[in-house]
C-alpha cells in the first residue's frame, strides 16, 4: 500500500472524464468560478453596497439586461 503514482491518477482522470464528460466538468468549473467571484464581491464591504444603492438603474444593470416599460393593452 504505497502512494499513488502518476499512472494511477491518469487512470482516475480518464474514468472521471468518461463518467461526467468534458462539458459537465467545464460547467462545474465555470459555476465554481462564478461562486468564488460572488463571494469576493460579497466580502468587499459596505462601501460598494452604498454606492450601488445610489446609482441609477442603467448604471447597475448589466449589458445583457433590457429595460422596457410595460403597457396595458386596451380593447378598442
Amino acid at each position: 500500500m504505497g502512494s499513488f503514482s502518476v499512472w494511477h491518477w491518469l487512470i482516475v482522470l480518464v474514468i472521471i472524464l468518461l463518467v461526467f464528460g468534458t462539458k459537465k466538468i467545464g460547467n462545474m468549473g465555470s459555476d465554481l468560478g462564478k461562486a468564488v467571484k460572488g463571494f469576493k464581491d460579497g466580502v468587499k464591504g459596505e462601501d460598494d453596497k452604498s454606492s450601488a444603492a445610489n446609482a441609477t438603474p442603467s448604471q447597475v444593470a448589466d449589458k445583457a439586461t433590457i429595460d422596457i416599460d410595460a403597457k396595458e393593452k386596451t380593447k378598442s
